[in-house]
């Protein structure tokens, strides 16, 4: 039977519907992340600010994990998302030898969890016919 998912991710959490027959389920993963602030200054700050950034790319890659051990098992995924994330994704997941599952990427806004569901019920009606 196919399992198909749809993953709507952002840097602070990720919504993942998974349609297998007539049975859809979904679940929500918060990242638990601070949003990602950026400062400029001095040299001191810089040392700072890298430390930051390496705790925020850890965090991310920890979290990009978690989301993977969801939907490592679909033979179709989809990927949305409002910003880097679902390409930043995309990325973790295709290097981690699963090339060829996600079928596509597509750039959309903040959406509820019912219009997710209906975004990925649509999508993958359509590739089936």
């Amino acid at each position: 039977m196919k399992n198909e998912i749809g993953v709507w991710i952002d840097h602070r959490k990720a919504v993942i519907v998974s349609i297998i027959g007539d049975l859809e389920e979904t679940q929500t993963l918060e990242s638990e992340m601070e949003k990602h602030v950026r400062f400029g200054g001095e040299a001191q700050k810089d040392s700072e600010e890298d430390q930051r950034d390496r705790k925020f790319t850890m965090h991310l890659n920890q979290y990009y994990d978690e989301v993977i051990t969801f939907i490592k098992d679909a033979n179709s995924i989809l990927i949305m998302g409002p910003g880097e994330a679902k390409g930043e994704l995309r990325k973790r997941f295709e290097k981690d030898s699963h090339v060829g599952k996600i079928i596509d990427i597509e750039t959309v806004d903040k959406l509820t969890h019912q219009q997710i569901s209906a975004k990925v019920r649509a999508y993958f009606s359509k590739m089936d016919h």
